[in-house]
């Protein structure tokens, strides 16, 4: 099975980027990397300040024994600041809870004031909440600027040559990726084309 595959069977539809859209990002792109091993693959985007990481996913026979935290160390020794992009804990959802304290555990912060949607997904053309983290060699980091490197990586690889693969508007990473902190949880919801408002506006 191919390393594309393998990521499909884990992760959701609303979280998978098109196969083509992925081998053109590993062909075309500089920033763009893949590691592959029997025991896991990565995906990340390297940039002279920050590393953002796409996917992660280690063989379930192999869970448990250090692999993802042995690939996190790698990343750390850069020592650039890593972000990487979770879906929210629901207590009901054990892998979520598990995700996050993972996380936690090799030294991320999640993000308190940055309010995220996504949409690269295959199928689906709702935006979907995710939560970011991140870790810095210098500890704590200016919300802001964790933001502006988020929206750099949206723009540089999940909105890697977006109109040629998706049949739909390209949305506004800067409206998608908001640094608000003194306002409310808001939902964002996308506007059906051909709807009187902007397209480029995430209305709330």
């Amino acid at each position: 099975m191919g390393w594309y595959q393998k990521l499909r069977q884990y992760f959701p539809p609303e979280e998978m980027k098109k196969k083509e859209q992925m081998e053109a990002l590993l062909k075309q792109n500089p920033h763009y990397k893949k590691e592959e091993t029997d025991s896991y693959i990565m995906l990340y985007g390297e940039y002279s300040d920050f590393i953002f990481v796409d996917y992660i996913l280690v063989d379930k026979e192999k869970r448990g024994q250090g692999i993802g935290q042995r690939l996190l160390e790698e990343l750390k020794a850069k020592g650039k600041t890593i972000i990487l992009e979770v879906e929210p804990v629901d207590e009901d959802d054990p892998d979520t809870v598990k995700r996050e304290r993972f996380y936690l555990s090799n030294g991320f912060k999640r993000t308190e004031h940055i309010r995220y949607y996504r949409d690269v997904g295959e199928t689906s053309p709702e935006l979907n909440r995710m939560e970011l983290y991140y870790w810095s060699p210098q500890g704590e980091v200016d919300e802001e600027v964790i933001r502006e490197q988020m929206v750099k990586a949206y723009e540089d690889i999940h909105h890697y040559q977006y109109e040629e693969y998706f049949d739909r508007w390209e949305p506004d990473p800067e409206k998608l990726i908001q640094y608000t902190p003194d306002a409310p949880e808001q939902q964002v919801h996308y506007l059906e084309q051909g709807d009187d408002h902007d397209p480029d506006q995430p209305q709330v």
